[in-house]
């Protein structure tokens, strides 16, 4: 079952559910499409090189016994951010 992480990974951006903006990878890493776009080479990861997708919609109904993910994550060392070495 897909965790659906209500963020992106980079800039912090919520990512709902039924978001078309999100995009993931294999490893579930959670990105918007601006991000991606400016952070990502080639249509992979910044976190790990997998292939970026669109995030499919969970519908509706299966949410209330599947919910999404509420723990938000960040990666600001692939972002540019204060942790970058």
């Amino acid at each position: 079952m897909l965790e659906l992480r209500p963020n992106c990974e980079c800039c912090g951006h919520d990512l709902p559910p039924e978001s078309r903006d999100a995009l993931i990878c294999s490893f579930e890493c959670a990105w918007c499409v601006d991000c991606a776009r400016t952070k990502s080479t080639s249509g992979l990861c910044p976190n790990c090189g997998r292939e970026l997708l669109r995030r499919p919609i969970r519908p509706a109904d299966k949410l209330a016994k599947f919910p999404a993910s509420t723990e938000r994550k960040f990666r600001l060392e692939k972002c540019g951010g204060p942790n970058t070495a």
